[in-house]
């Protein structure tokens, strides 16, 4: 399977594990920190490229040290970087992000090169020759230029995911509809479905993105899961029990293992199971680029592990 992983790249730094800031000019000692790559493009790269696909990553990163360290992370794990643009005027994106004992990770980011992509910058050729274009964050290139790398897509027989960036309270439906009939397989969580709907009820916020021309939507819920929603209905995908690190990238890994379990051939549950799966064994480890698993061991943990109530 060839992906396109499309949009939003950035260098994470993670501080583990951060109860508090100190105040003033005090300092703690922590556990570890860490630099990966990350993102709703860059992200999804890493988990994609583990489990067996070979993955091109398309998007803007700064002529920075810090773009240097994010392609080299990238392409240590095995994804062409050859369609990262460089800006010499713009930063790379990046976040810090102080991990709390629960796992749970408050962000500092910087938004970076991201804003600047566009259409000038895909690599059309290469978007037609692939098998999956992943587009991460299409909210940050503007919908009119979504709709269209999306459109040439379909029209090229190539298979589309998206997965959204903006939090749930930033986002509106004008945002997205235009880009929606060119979605196959759209994969927002649980505050963005209600957020970008402006619906208050998840089912009804998915449908309404249904509606205007999404094929599915899987929506991630944390701990909880996921939650299917197509034509036919909503079903509950459980999560996996698991010993919680991080949650850094589990969105991510989701959409990997989504992608690539219907790029397989297997049905929307089993491909929820996957990317559930794929997210519980990031979760374990610091980073987006957690876990030495590939497809099988994926498989493996899903066939082994509970699920939760």
């Amino acid at each position: 399977m060839r992906v396109v992983t499309m949009g939003v790249h950035v260098l994470d730094v993670l501080v583990r594990p951060v109860d508090a800031i100190p105040e003033g000019q005090g300092a703690t000692l922590v556990e570890d920190i860490r630099m990966t790559a990350a993102g709703t493009a860059g992200g999804t790269a890493l988990s994609l490229a583990k489990l067996g696909a070979t993955v091109q990553s398309a998007g803007a990163v700064g002529a920075d040290a810090t773009g240097d360290m994010l392609v080299q992370l990238l392409g240590r794990a095995g994804i062409d970087t050859g369609f990262l643009v460089r800006r010499t005027d713009t930063a790379t994106s990046a976040s810090v992000l102080p991990i709390r004992p629960s796992g749970d990770r408050p962000s500092l980011h910087l938004l970076g090169a991201n804003i600047t992509y566009g259409v000038d910058d895909v690599p059309w050729d290469a978007l037609a020759e692939a098998g999956h274009l992943h587009l991460g964050g299409p909210e940050l290139i503007g919908v009119d230029a979504a709709a269209r790398i999306l459109h040439f897509a379909k029209e090229h027989g190539v298979t589309t995911s998206v997965d959204l960036l903006a939090p749930g309270a930033l986002g509106s439906f004008e945002q997205i509809a235009a880009a929606l009939p060119y979605v196959d397989h759209l994969l927002p969580n649980d505050d963005q479905v209600l957020g970008f709907s402006g619906e208050d009820d998840l089912v009804a916020g998915a449908k309404k993105l249904l509606g205007a021309g999404a094929g599915l939507v899987a929506v991630t819920r944390g701990g909880d899961g996921a939650l299917l929603v197509t034509a036919e209905g909503a079903e509950p995908v459980p999560a996996f029990e698991t010993d919680v690190v991080d949650t850094t990238g589990c969105g991510d890994a989701f959409s990997a293992g989504f992608v690539y379990g219907m790029g397989l051939g297997r049905t929307a549950y089993d491909s929820a199971v996957l990317g559930n799966a794929v997210a519980a064994l990031v979760a374990q480890g610091l980073g987006s680029d957690h876990g030495d698993f590939d497809l099988a061991a994926a498989d493996a943990f899903a066939a082994t592990t509970a699920r939760r109530a």
